[in-house]
C-alpha cells in the first residue's frame, strides 16, 4: 500500500468510529470501498465533501472507491438524522441526477481503467426486480426487529412518528452493502457518524449471509468553531454546480471562515501532506491578518470543484470590492456575479429616461438618486473634486462631466464614493 489510509484520515482529525480490524484488513491487500450518496438533488454540496474526501484519500491510500447512488434508496428515504419524512422521487428524475453527481465526482476521482479506478454503482439496479416476498424472505429473516429497534436513527423518530418504509431503511441499505460484497468483492462501507447504525446492519447481514467478515468507518460530522452548521449560509445550501451557487459565492464561503475553522478544514478538504499543512497553519498563525490559510483553501478548494479560471474570476470579483481591481474586471462580471458581489450595498433603481435626461454626473449622483448617494449637489462636487468619486471603477474628475458611461449589462451603474462606499444604480427602461 502506498500509505496508511486510517493513519491519514486519523491525523486529519476525521475518524469518528471505526470497526475493529478494519485498519488491518487495508493494509493486509488492496480493498474495495464504497460511500452512499442520496440523489435526490441533481448537485452535491459542500456537505458531502468529507465523504467525497475520504473515498480521495481511500484512492490515494493504493484501495478502489465505489461511490453509490441511492437510486432505489432515493425513492424511501433515510431517517438518519433527519426529523421529517422525505419527498420521493421519479426513477427519470433520480437517473437525471445521477449522471450529475457522477460528473461532479470525476473532478475528485479517477473513473479511468485500472485495478483502483473508481466505480459509481446504483442500487436501483439491483432493487428494480426485488420483489417485496423475495426481499423478505432473503433479507428480512436475517435481521431481528429488536435489532432494527435499538438503532439510535429509529429511537429518535419513535415519538414523532417513523413509516415503515422508513423503518425498513436499515435493511435496504444493508442490503446494498451485501451485495456489492458478494458482486464486487466490497469489503469496507464508509459514512458519516450519523451512518453507523445502517452500515453496521450490512456487515450483520453479511455475516449473517454468507458468514462473510466485513468492515466499517465513519468521519465526524463536520462542525464549525462558533457551533453553526457547516455548509449551511442564510441563503441555504453551498452547492458544488455553478448553476445554484456561483463560483465567486463558493469562494466567498470558504475565503471568510474562522481561523479555527480554516486550521481544520484544510486538513479535511484538500489533499496537502501533513508538512505542508502544518507549514501553512505555522504561516498563518505569524500573520493572521493575511489569512494565508483561507486564501490557500479558498483556492484549492475553487480549483478542484470548478476550474482555475472560474477561481481567478472569483478573486477579480472579490478584489472589485476589497482590492485595486480595474474597469475591464467590472466589465467581465456576468449579472449573477455582478449581483452576488454588490449584495447587501445600498441600491436605487431610475428610469432610463431620467437617466438621459440629467445634465451632469453630478445631477445623477444627487437630484436624479433623488439624495440617496450625494445629499446635494454641493456634497457631490466636492467629493469629485477631492477624487473621492469613481463610476464603475472609473475615477470622475470634472463634476459637470456629461453621461458617457457604458452601462454594465445594459442596466447597471456602480457608484464609488470613497474607498469603502459602494452604490448599485439599476436603470429600469
Amino acid at each position: 500500500m502506498s500509505k496508511n489510509f486510517v493513519e491519514e484520515l486519523r491525523w486529519r482529525g476525521m475518524i469518528h468510529d471505526i470497526m475493529p480490524g478494519t485498519e488491518e484488513q487495508l493494509q493486509k491487500e488492496v480493498t474495495s470501498g464504497y460511500i452512499g450518496f442520496d440523489p435526490t438533488a441533481d448537485s452535491l454540496h459542500i456537505g458531502h465533501l468529507a465523504q467525497i474526501m475520504s473515498l480521495v484519500q481511500f484512492q490515494r491510500s493504493g484501495h478502489k472507491p465505489f461511490a453509490l447512488v441511492g437510486g432505489a434508496t432515493g425513492m424511501v428515504g433515510d431517517p438518519s438524522g433527519k426529523s421529517a419524512e422525505r419527498n420521493l422521487l421519479s426513477e427519470d428524475i433520480l437517473r437525471y441526477n445521477e449522471s450529475c453527481i457522477k460528473a461532479q465526482l470525476e473532478k475528485f476521482l479517477d473513473f479511468s481503467s485500472g485495478a483502483n479506478s473508481a466505480e459509481m454503482v446504483n442500487n436501483y439496479d439491483w432493487f428494480k426486480n426485488f420483489t417485496f416476498l423475495e426481499f423478505i424472505r432473503d433479507v428480512g429473516k436475517h435481521i431481528t426487529v429488536n435489532y432494527m429497534m435499538a438503532k439510535d436513527s429509529v429511537h429518535k423518530r419513535l415519538d414523532t412518528g417513523l413509516s415503515f418504509t422508513e423503518f425498513t431503511y436499515q435493511l435496504v441499505q444493508g442490503y446494498d452493502f451485501y451485495w456489492l460484497f458478494k458482486n464486487k468483492n466490497c469489503k469496507l462501507q464508509m459514512g458519516g457518524s450519523d451512518q453507523w447504525g445502517n452500515i453496521v446492519t450490512g456487515t450483520e447481514l453479511i455475516r449473517r449471509k454468507e458468514d462473510g467478515e466485513a468492515f466499517a468507518l465513519t468521519t465526524q460530522l463536520i462542525k464549525k468553531a462558533d457551533g453553526s452548521k457547516f455548509g449551511k449560509t442564510e441563503g441555504g445550501n453551498i452547492w458544488l454546480d455553478p448553476k445554484r451557487t456561483s463560483p465567486y459565492k463558493f469562494y466567498q464561503y470558504w475565503l471568510n471562515v474562522s481561523d479555527e475553522d480554516a486550521s481544520n478544514f484544510i486538513k479535511i478538504f484538500t489533499i496537502r501532506n501533513r508538512e505542508e499543512v502544518e507549514s501553512l497553519i505555522a504561516e498563518h498563525s505569524t500573520a493572521p491578518h493575511a489569512r494565508k490559510l483561507q486564501l490557500e483553501l479558498a483556492k484549492d478548494i475553487s480549483i478542484r470543484v470548478h476550474s482555475q479560471e472560474d477561481y481567478e474570476g472569483a478573486v477579480k470579483a472579490s478584489n472589485i470590492l476589497f482590492g485595486n481591481s480595474v474597469a475591464e474586471d467590472l466589465q467581465r462580471l456576468d449579472e449573477e456575479t455582478l449581483l452576488s458581489v454588490f449584495e447587501g450595498v445600498p441600491q436605487t433603481s431610475i428610469n432610463k429616461s431620467a437617466l438621459e435626461g440629467s445634465a451632469t454626473i453630478t445631477d445623477l449622483l444627487s437630484e436624479v438618486t433623488e439624495g440617496k448617494i450625494f445629499s446635494s449637489k454641493g456634497e457631490a462636487r466636492k467629493m469629485i473634486h477631492g477624487g473621492g468619486v469613481s463610476i464603475n471603477k472609473s475615477k470622475v474628475i470634472d463634476p459637470n462631466q456629461k453621461l458617457n458611461f457604458t452601462l454594465l449589462l445594459d442596466r447597471y451603474l456602480i457608484v464609488q464614493k470613497g474607498k469603502k462606499n459602494y452604490y448599485l444604480i439599476i436603470v429600469n427602461d
